[in-house]
């Protein structure tokens, strides 16, 4: 008699071989999806992992404050790091010298313990290598902080310190400007060009790419009065990201469109994020939220990508406070009412709770 085989579901197994066939930077998500980080860790706890591949993800830019420019570097960066491709649109004259703004990945704690940094190796010279070289080998430190050039999932990204520019030069990058473009033709065009080298398939997916669009409706655009051209624009530009191994964001002034419209695009997007800035002399709101003088903005979540599901998505929260931790890493908060102690909150990363833990009483009745 034959040995009976065991049987197993094809969800596990789909599951099992996408897990071994993913290439850098990707990662197996809930319900069959695959994530790609969005360069900030916090926001990848936030959202379940990440942006999952085949998303339109759009942030509502704020007037008074360029912080989606931080959203973009360090989804731009992430993206570079693991060797995606990157197509990068803006209202600048030289969309390309954007890419000189771009952070660096950071070193991690591990590799702080083994051994020293690159730049601390360069600047001693000769004199301390020997002390050293018993330690390095096949596991030596690379200029990006991360060993035998594998990266994480998702990176923390050192603001302070430029991307080096072999990332940038060695990987497939394209920049274009839409200041001067009398219409989106020119545009749909480069990104059916860059879709088109991501297909879905079945199979393994070795590479995802990238689409960073910014400040989508810009009044320097020739094309900023088209609002129904720039609605179709963005409905053929998800339907052609479906159908890819992509993500794409877009950003955007909502005070420069209509509100029927502004609803329109919103309602376009699969995961929804808006950035704010907070004035520096808002006393009232300094002795409500705790450690407001290391804020620098909020970002809200106003809706979360739904992949190969109905359920909707629960947060814990919907509006978390912007920081820069030692003016170089980028870190989201859950906002937290001031206690009496005036202790600070956590990370998102760090705590899974929204609010901070507070010391309680008998109850006097």
């Amino acid at each position: 008699m034959a040995a009976a085989k065991t049987r197993s579901s094809s969800f596990s197994g789909n599951l099992s071989s996408a897990a071994s066939s993913l290439g850098p930077g990707l990662k197996c998500g809930p319900n069959g999806t695959v994530l790609l980080s969005s360069g900030i860790p916090d926001l990848d706890k936030i959202l379940g992992g990440g942006f999952p591949l085949g998303s339109l993800v759009m942030v509502m830019e704020d007037a008074e404050a360029p912080h989606h420019m931080l959203l973009l570097r360090n989804f731009m960066s992430q993206g570079l790091v693991h060797s995606q491709p990157l197509l990068y649109a803006s209202p600048a004259r030289d969309p390309r010298g954007f890419l000189g703004t771009l952070p660096s990945p950071a070193a991690s704690k591990d590799d702080k313990s083994r051994g020293p940094e690159p730049d601390q190796l360069q600047e001693k010279g000769l004199r301390i290598a020997w002390q050293y070289k018993k330690y390095f080998g096949e596991n030596q430190l690379n200029f990006d902080g991360q060993r035998d050039g594998k990266h994480k999932y998702s990176n923390e990204f050192n603001l302070r310190n430029p991307l080096e520019r072999h990332f940038i030069n060695g990987q497939r990058v394209d920049c274009f400007s839409i200041q001067d473009s009398p219409d989106l033709s020119i545009l749909q065009d480069r990104c059916t060009t860059f879709l088109s080298q991501l297909p879905r398939n079945d199979g393994s997916i070795s590479c995802a790419g990238r689409i960073a669009i910014q400040s989508f409706c810009a009044p320097q655009c020739v094309y900023s009065n088209m609002e129904w051209e720039m609605l179709s624009f963005i409905r053929s530009l998800k339907n052609m990201v479906q159908s890819s191994n992509s993500v794409a964001i877009i950003t955007f002034p909502p005070s420069l469109l209509s509100p029927s419209f502004c609803k329109r695009w919103q309602h376009m997007a699969d995961t929804l994020l808006s950035v704010k800035a907070i004035q520096d002399d808002d006393k009232e709101l300094a002795q409500l939220l705790t450690g407001y003088q290391d804020m620098i903005g909020f970002l809200n979540v106003h809706k979360v990508a739904r992949i190969n599901t109905q359920v909707p998505v629960i947060l814990e929260a919907t509006t978390f406070s912007i920081k820069l931790q030692k003016r170089r890493y980028l870190i989201l908060e859950c906002l937290n009412q001031a206690p009496v102690d005036g202790s600070s909150g956590t990370s998102y990363g760090t705590s899974g709770s929204c609010s901070s833990s507070s010391k309680t009483g008998n109850l006097d009745f």
